[in-house]
């Protein structure tokens, strides 16, 4: 049986765990031993407790593994990625890091291992999806339009964070790029909000956000690409309050002769109002809409995702999204499905025949439907 190690036991990186280790022998490793709490009704998963920063350390740990997984916190990704590459281990990675990882391209290349960058929802499954359109036919639009949302709204913000605070007040402060007529076009984050009707849930509010990354370099052939994010109505007043009142600033400021920064005292305040407590239940929503021209006729293809707290797992949808759209890229990738020396972002994957189906097939078999539309 073959061995892997998920580097992470966090929300998303323990289902990953749990959902490859009915295949695969499965070590988890995380700094926090209450993280570990989650595999307590699968004893099949080995665990290991160190500290992931210590880049020889980590290389210790992979050594013996045929394939690592990353997710650990965005912050730690590039360090990580780069020690499990020297290690020689190929790789599928979901870590949201802000470098670039394309960087560590040529290393990969060196040592001969196949790494899979932001793998998850999205970025990750969203980019799969365009890959493999691409191939197939002259696209001339990309939208994706996401989002993660408890399904219980909480007065005043009605919203619960998956991640760590500062990495979801970055998407609200960070300037969002996108792509208009083959020119890169950068507007302030909460930029453009519009209302969005989605079956099943009723009227959302979107935003332009900074979600785009690896699909700026290697689309470039594409003039229109956009991705934004998706919230509860209402959201972007109170946030661009906070945003425009200095709450979300990095630079420090002096109280009473004591140096602090703002975003760490806003973090500070609203992760106990944002986390989502255990037994709270959240929806993942995604509409993916690709245009364009095939066999020299017009054509239009949507992605549509409404997914669910798994009530008898108790495994949130944001996890189950992210999750398993790396778990069956590990599986891809075993199964000989691709292999690609280098870095590569998720819509390589998608280029070869056959892996979308493939992916597709595998979030199915765990629930996570994608319903699919297309004119032609």
């Amino acid at each position: 049986m073959r061995k892997i190690i998920v580097l992470g036991a966090g929300l998303v990186g323990s289902a990953i765990a749990i959902d490859l280790s009915k295949n695969y022998d499965v070590t988890s490793v995380d700094l926090h031993a209450e993280a570990f709490k989650k595999f307590q009704n699968h004893p099949e998963i080995k665990m290991i407790q160190a500290d992931l920063s210590d880049s020889e350390n980590l290389k210790e740990i992979v050594k013996d593994f045929d394939l690592v997984v990353g997710a650990v916190p965005g912050f730690m990704g590039y360090q990580t990625m780069k020690a499990v590459i020297q290690s020689g281990k190929n790789m599928v990675d979901i870590s949201f890091m802000p470098e670039d990882f394309m960087q560590l391209d040529g290393l990969a290349k060196k040592h001969r291992v196949t790494v899979v960058a932001d793998c998850g929802v999205a970025p990750g499954m969203g980019n799969i999806i365009l890959g493999y359109h691409n191939k197939n036919m002259q696209v001339k639009s990309y939208e994706c339009l996401v989002g993660g949302l408890p399904v219980i709204r909480e007065w005043p913000y009605e919203y619960k964070a998956v991640f760590s605070p500062i990495d979801v007040i970055e998407e609200y402060t960070r300037p969002a790029r996108f792509v208009q007529n083959y020119e890169m076009v950068t507007k302030e984050a909460l930029s453009d909000p519009e209302l969005i009707h989605f079956e099943g849930i009723g009227t959302l509010e979107s935003w332009n956000s900074d979600g785009l990354r690896s699909l700026m370099q290697t689309m470039k052939n594409i003039p229109d690409m956009i991705e934004k994010t998706l919230r509860y109505p209402g959201c972007i007043e109170y946030l661009r309050v906070l945003r425009e009142s200095g709450f979300f600033s990095y630079e420090e400021i002096d109280v009473n002769g004591t140096k602090i920064r703002p975003i760490d005292v806003t973090s500070k305040l609203l992760f106990p109002k944002w986390k989502l407590k255990e037994g709270e239940e959240d929806f993942t929503i995604m509409r993916i809409i690709v245009e364009g021209t095939e066999n020299g006729k017009p054509a239009k293809f949507t992605y549509n995702l409404l997914d669910r707290f798994d009530r008898k797992s108790q495994t949130i949808s944001m996890a189950r999204t992210t999750g398993y759209t790396c778990a069956a890229v590990v599986n891809l990738m075993l199964d000989g499905g691709f292999s690609k020396p280098g870095v590569n972002p998720p819509e390589f994957v998608g280029e070869n025949d056959g892996n979308l189906t493939y992916i597709l097939k595998y979030l199915e078999e765990r629930g996570v439907i994608y319903q699919t539309e297309s004119i032609i």
